[in-house]
């Protein structure tokens, strides 16, 4: 793998985990949004499913 795109994929890494990390937060201080741990795992999977789309491609 080049050093780009370990750096691409590193950069997406952090992304998804912010994000993750962000749903959590933000649901944590809603509870009746729902649970912190799901919604970051709701958050992961969209971007997975994003980024499968685009690699499809």
């Amino acid at each position: 793998m080049s050093t780009l795109a370990s750096l691409v994929a590193l950069l997406l890494v952090t992304v998804v985990l912010l994000l993750a990390a962000g749903a959590a937060y933000v649901v944590h201080h809603h509870p009746s949004w729902g649970q912190p741990l799901g919604a970051a795992l709701g958050a992961v999977t969209v971007m997975a499913a994003l980024v499968g789309v685009i690699l499809a491609r």
